[in-house]
This record gives C-alpha cells, structure tokens and sequence, in this order.
C-alpha cells in the first residue's frame, strides 16, 4: 500500500519447483482415481470411507505438509501447503472434510500444542488414523465468537469439566480429536484438546445443508465432559490466539480452494461451450459466451496471483524457519492478505460458478451436469472461515489498527497525498514505461485512492471509525482490488520478460485492472459522498479523478483473446 512492488520478489505459479509439481501431481491423481469416483458415496453420509479417504490422504503425504517431521509430517513451505489445497478443492466436500483435519485441528496442536500434546496427537493425525474438528462456533456466537456461553470449570482432581454446545462442525459425526473453545470460569477463552471418547462428548444428528452433503456437519455436545487437565491447548485466557491464527491460516488456504474450483468450473464451461451447438454452431463462437470466459479466466488470473504472492510472502518471513511461534506470528503479520485472499477467492468463484451455470443453460440446473453440484458446494465458503463482511471489516480495521499504533507508516503518508491532491498544482500521474505500464500506473493510483479513503474516514469519525462498518466495507473492496490488481500486473510483467505466454498473461492483467478501475472509483465516491458534502466532497471527488484518469481500453478483443484459448485448450489458460 505504501511501497512501489518490485515483481522480482512476488511469488507466482510460474516459478514453482519440481518439488512444487510433484506434490500438485500427487494430489491431482490422489482426487482423480479416488475422490472423485467415491462422492456419490460419500454424499450418501458413508463416513466409514470418508475415515478410508483421510488415511489415503495421510499416506500420501497431504495432512502433514506443515507438520515437522519429527511428527510424521514433510515440514514443507506454505506454497504446497496451498497447492494441496487448491487441487483438493476439485471435491468439495471432501476438501471441506481435509481442511477440518489440516488446517483447523492439526495446524493449532503444530501451533501451540506441547510438546506431549505433539507427540501424542500429531502422528495419528497426520497418518488419518484419527480424524480431527474444530469446534468455535455456537448457536449465539458465530462471528461474535468470543462470546461463546460453553464453560470450562476445574475439579477438585485437576480436570476440567466443560459444558456447551458447539454447532456447524465439519467432520462432527466421526473426528476422534477435536479443538474445542470454551470460557474458564466463564470468563477466560481458552482452547482444548477434547477426544470424542472422553466422557460427556457426543454428536448431534447431522445438517441439511444446502451443498457439501459428501461431508458431516453436526453439533458437538458436551455435557459436563471430562477433559484431562494437560490438555489446555496454548495458555488459559489465550485461546483468541489460536483461534485467530488458525483462522488466518484456514482463510488464506480457503482463497487458494476458491483458486482450484474457478479453474475446474472453467474447464467444464470451455468444454462445454465447444460441444454445445446452437443456431448451427458451437456456443463457444459467440460473443455473449466469449465475454464469459474471458472474465471468468481474467478474475481468476488475479485471484491466482495474490494467493501465490501471499504464500511466498509468508515463506519469506518464516526464512526456512517452521518454529510455532515463527509461523504463528507470520500469520499474524500477514493477516490482512489472507482475509483479503478468503474474500476474492470466495466471491470470484461464486461469480465463476454461476457463470458456468449459465452457460450450461437448463443443463446447468440439474444434477445430471456438475455445475448445479459445484454452485451448491461453494456458497457457504463466503460464510465460514469468518463471513466475508467480517473479513471486509477486518481488511481495513487491522490496517487502521497498526497505522494508530505506529506500526504503519499510513497516516503520515495519508496526509502527505491529501496536501499533494489538494493542491491546485498538483501533477497527473504517469506511466512508468515497460510492459503493462498503464496499468501499473492505475494500480498506483488504487493505492493513492485507498489512502484518500482510508485518511478521510479516520479523519472524520476518529476513534469511531469500527463504528462506520459501511465506510470500512468500501475501503476493504478498494484495498482488495489493489492487492490483486498489483498481484496480477506484478505475475505478467514477469511471464513478459520471461517469454512465457505473455500474451495471455498480459491480456488478463489488463482486463482486470480496466474492471477493477471502475469498482474502486464507485467504492471511493460512495465513501467520500458519506464522509462529506458541499464544496469538500467536489473538491474530494474532483481530486479522486485525477489521481484514477484510467484510460479506455478495448476489453472485449482481450476477453475474446482469453475465450479463444481457454476453448482451445479445453481448460484454464494456464493449467
């Protein structure tokens, strides 16, 4: 936001190892001759072979991609981490079942479990020989999760005694190990490690859910359960810590499954599109379904871009290091990407999903054709992980929060581009010259557009500003076009210096950044219009189009561009 990117240092898929491949190879053949055949199985609640399909993933290496070695796992970075992720989401529902074994209960006990608790856990987890959950939310606390009424006591013995009822819990009808959050004493949120055999724990009767009907979703019960005193996860009073960084973690990897079901939904569009004739022709030769394609492949290039850029910003912090608490404060720093990550990826793939709808027409609606299955499966992605309004919120208000700390250089640099812009001189923004230029150049204006927003909203409600969740969810959309408009732009100036089909690189860069252009104008002028009036918000607005000037762009020769060869290729541009 404050700083020019250089595209030498930002991670892409172009500049994945041998390592890299062969992991996303094996997770390609692991869904391919496994999952896949067994999801009407597994949508018919057989549990026993979810339980067989967990083990398979744990042989395979899968659940311990994160996990040190000296537990059973490969202690990898967390590119893999997120390509596991984003082959897996080929089948919904069982990625729903792996991530609430990966990332939600074995990546809190590698986190902030003891050393005991690693060693008792860790490997049977990581094997698939148990099955892990993890249980936050409740009837009356969903987003509002510290407010959770499940108490822990301790008895006279040292035990703890907890009593609650957790609800949505992924993997509740057979997980053997589960993350449980409750309040000591009422009071202090704390995490535990909970196995459904202790007594007083039990599951409820499974959900009807709209999609993912191949994965269990039950209540957790616990009635007066009895948990040993040594199996608090991290300390007493802490369990935000682990519920926050987890969820970091989970909602980073949610952006990079939104990545892979966008590119699976466009292969069947384009293939579909090529058979389907109509007024004597394939479909895919027309206009209206070249449009389509092309913003489903353009919005997906830039989803694709930040997801790997974040996982190479993470490895780089960590610097080979796979320490708990080194991963758990990368998490940390990086939270703002990984909520921005959860939000585009989830909100472009329900864009990318309803488009391949559409394009199957009456096919699309019917179970016969995995379109109807796809566009059922994905929308409760924008709900859980955090729902994407809590995770807007977050975008702009941990930003906030660092810049008021003095962490963030960003009021000083707010206050620096309000006296430039309101100055009657002040110059046009130019191109920096190279490839994709202009585009560059817009992107630096998102960021000046963002900082205008940002400053006028914190210097107009002040400390009330987590008041003004209106004013925050602009932001947060302005903020969330930036970093993938830089990420795809930053991705195809590398693949045009490298050669590399820089046509289509290019095409889809500039595609987005023309479409995010307009988003982020419509964002900033909504805010500023709530913010002021009069001759300030003329002012305000005035200065919002010098500083954005987007020049016009032909996107319907690029969009056909894209279309043209996601249908030749029978899948997504760069698979």
């Amino acid at each position: 936001l404050l700083e020019d990117v250089n595209e030498a240092d930002v991670f892409s898929p172009e500049k994945l190892t041998d390592e890299h491949r062969l992991m996303a190879q094996t997770t390609d053949e692991f869904v391919d001759k496994e999952v896949l055949p067994s999801l009407s199985r597994l949508e018919a609640k057989d549990w026993e072979l979810a339980r067989t399909l967990v083990r398979r993933a744990g042989e395979l290496g899968l659940l311990g991609v994160n996990v040190p070695e000296a537990y059973g796992g490969l202690d990898l970075d967390k590119v893999s981490s997120l390509i596991v992720a984003e082959r897996i989401a080929r089948a919904a529902s069982f990625a729903t079942t792996y991530g609430g074994q990966a990332n939600l209960c074995i990546l809190p006990i590698v986190l902030f479990g003891t050393p005991a608790q690693k060693e008792r856990y860790l490997p049977r987890l990581v094997s698939g020989e148990l099955v892990g959950a993890y249980a936050l939310s409740e009837a009356g606390s969903g987003s509002d999760a510290l407010a959770a009424r499940t108490r822990a006591t301790r008895g006279p013995d040292g035990q703890w005694r907890l009593t609650g009822e957790k609800m949505w819990i992924t993997n509740g009808g057979f997980a053997d190990v589960i993350i449980v959050f409750a309040k000591v004493d009422g009071e202090q949120f704390t995490a535990f490690i909970v196995e459904k055999a202790f007594p007083g724990v039990s599951a409820g009767k499974e959900e009807h859910k709209m999609g993912l009907h191949g994965s269990s979703t039950t209540p957790i019960l616990l009635q007066d359960a009895v948990v040993p005193a040594d199996n608090v996860l991290g300390e007493i009073g802490k369990g935000h810590k682990v519920a926050l960084n987890t969820l970091n973690f989970g909602r980073f990897k949610l952006g990079g499954m939104g990545v892979g079901g966008c590119r699976t939904a466009i292969g069947d569009a384009a293939r579909y599109a090529a058979q389907r004739r109509q007024f004597g022709q394939p479909i895919a030769a027309f206009g209206a379904i070249k449009h389509k394609l092309g913003e489903m492949t353009a919005r997906t290039y830039a989803v694709e871009s930040l997801v790997y850029r974040t996982a190479g910003l993470i490895d780089a912090a960590l610097a080979g290091s796979h320490d708990g608490a080194a991963v758990a404060q990368a998490f940390e720093e990086y939270a703002v990407e990984a909520s921005i990550a959860k939000v585009a990826g989830t909100e472009t793939l329900d864009y990318v999903l309803d488009e391949n709808v559409q394009i199957h027409g009456g096919n699309g609606f019917v179970s016969d054709y995995s379109a109807e299955r796809y566009y059922r499966d994905a929308r409760v992605n924008r709900i859980f992980e955090g729902t994407n309004e809590i995770n807007r919120l977050l975008i702009s208000g941990m930003l906030i929060r660092r810049a008021v700390k003095g962490d963030l250089p960003l009021i000083a640099a707010a206050r620096t581009l309000q006296d430039e812009l309101l100055s009657p001189a002040a110059p046009a923004p130019s191109s920096s010259g190279g490839a994709l230029s202009e585009e560059m150049r817009v992107v630096q204006a998102f960021k000046k557009v963002a900082l205008m927003v940002l400053g006028t909203a914190m210097q107009t409600y002040g400390p009330k500003l987590h008041d003004e969740q209106e004013i925050l969810g602009y932001a947060a959309d302005i903020l969330i076009d930036t970093y993938a408009g830089e990420s795809a732009v930053a991705r195809a100036r590398g693949a045009v210096a490298a050669r590399r089909h820089a046509e289509l690189h290019e095409a889809a860069a500039r595609v987005f950044v023309n479409d995010a252009a307009q988003r982020v104008e419509h964002a900033a002028r909504n805010a500023l219009s709530a913010m002021a009036e009069g001759d300030t918000l003329r002012t305000l607005l005035a200065a919002l189009r010098r500083v954005l000037k987007p020049v016009p762009l032909n996107t319907v020769v690029l969009r056909r561009q894209l279309a043209d060869a996601t249908v030749a290729r029978a899948r997504y541009i760069l698979d």
